[in-house]
């Protein structure tokens, strides 16, 4: 942990770790938190559940089926829970969208969007973060070559265009398409995918519906994240805003005509965060009240969903 960070939250510094093995063997601790950057998550998580703690673990859970199924295996034998951090699925406005979509009578299209400005330019104007310069470059290189390493694992040889979308698949992607398959279920295929720069455009064939999935990362300080499910005639629509301002509310939308008339209506359902939420979940999981909502099991689709994506676009 930095010297910064343990003073800010009081950490004694005997309890302040450079290695994230020896924070899981303090005996005092419950559950970890794995927060770290994506190639180090297998490693810390395994750790933890090695020690006996439950884990929050940030999105993506990992890079390859095989640390999924590393993590599982360890989770299983430890007897411990793990979840995967989505904190967009435990928005109330998110949840009222999913119970709303399930009583359309039909869908006929639906489309997912995430084109959003670069974090750092909501984070500077609102945020006071502490960014260590003394990262050995070594430690940097190395980082770089792990993840190269690891999405090769994951999808083989591949130019550095693929490499790059697969590395924005796991990152800004895992939110929304894992809020996809909760809202409209697992997807049978792609039927398209086209990728420019770091923007990527695919679009998924349901049972009698399609999908167009929208994501990309420019300098544009705005943030448009959003689901739309389109029925005969009503429209439901989740807004999401950038995470970094805290308490930007997460909004549901809904479009429909009744009669001769066509009514709007916007619902915020509270200014609670979903990071809150999110934790007061996990609480419940680690008390023993709750089975976590957001598995390694159900992570394992966003993968498969990675590798569907990545082969539309070599084909």
């Amino acid at each position: 942990m930095a010297r910064g960070d343990g003073e800010r939250y009081n950490v004694p510094p005997t309890q302040r770790y450079l290695d994230a093995a020896e924070l899981a063997q303090q005996e005092d601790l419950d559950a970890v938190f794995v927060v770290n950057s994506t190639e180090y998550h297998t490693d810390a998580a395994l750790a933890a559940i090695q020690h006996g703690k439950h884990v929050l673990i940030e999105k993506p859970m990992c890079l390859t089926h095989a640390e999924a199924d590393a993590i599982i295996k360890a989770r299983d034998k430890a007897g411990v829970h793990v979840m995967v951090g989505y904190m967009r699925r435990f928005a109330p406005a998110f949840l009222q969208a999913v119970e709303q979509v399930r009583a359309l009578e039909k869908i006929n299209y639906a489309r997912v969007r995430d084109i959003i400005g670069q974090n750092a330019l909501f984070i500077n104007q609102s945020s006071v973060v502490l960014r260590p310069t003394d990262i050995p470059q070594e430690a940097i290189r190395e980082r770089a070559e792990r993840g190269n390493q690891m999405v090769t694992a994951a999808i083989g040889d591949a130019s550095s265009d693929l490499q790059r979308t697969y590395h924005l698949l796991g990152g800004l992607s895992s939110h929304d398409l894992s809020a996809m398959r909760e809202i409209l279920g697992m997807p049978e295929r792609v039927v398209a995918a086209q990728q420019h720069g770091s923007f990527l455009t695919v679009l998924f064939a349901y049972n009698d519906f399609t999908t167009l999935y929208e994501v990309g990362i420019d300098r544009n300080r705005r943030f448009d994240a959003h689901i739309v499910v389109y029925g005969d005639t009503r429209e439901v629509h989740v807004q999401y805003d950038t995470p970094y301002i805290r308490h930007l509310p997460t909004r549901l939308f809904l479009n429909e005509t009744q009669g001769d008339a066509f009514e709007r209506r916007e619902i915020r359902p509270t200014f609670t965060d979903p990071y809150t939420l999110e934790l007061q979940h996990f609480y419940e999981v680690v008390t023993g009240t709750a089975q976590p909502k957001t598995t390694p099991e159900d992570f394992l689709q966003d993968l498969d969903l990675f590798h569907m994506i990545i082969g539309a676009l070599r084909s």
